[in-house]
């Protein structure tokens, strides 16, 4: 005699495909918290750790976007420096130009 799968699993495949489409929705970029949120105001009630669980077995991870940071403060009020050389970088003898 076959069993019938169990509510548990039957949740966690019905689980997958939604963390699966979400995720691809959003261009692979959300992870599990994010997926969490979406799911808990989808009616879904699921733990952030279950969501994480499923998308390690099923090789999903989020692509991490670096925010912008400017290394550079070009408007400062501070001594530069006088452009000696003018773009040229040929010196005539030994140890007259450094850079």
């Amino acid at each position: 005699m076959k069993r019938s799968k169990s509510e548990r699993i039957k949740r966690k495949k019905r689980l997958t495909q939604r963390i699966v489409q979400i995720f691809e929705s959003s261009r692979k970029f959300y992870g599990s918290p994010k997926i969490t949120r979406l799911l808990n105001r989808q009616g879904e009630r699921v733990a952030q750790k279950t969501v994480a669980s499923i998308m390690r077995e099923n090789q999903l991870r989020s692509r991490i976007v670096r925010k912008y940071k400017a290394t550079t403060n070009s408007s400062h009020d501070h001594p530069v420096h006088d452009n000696r050389l003018h773009q040229t970088f040929i010196a005539e003898r030994l140890g007259q130009v450094y850079m």
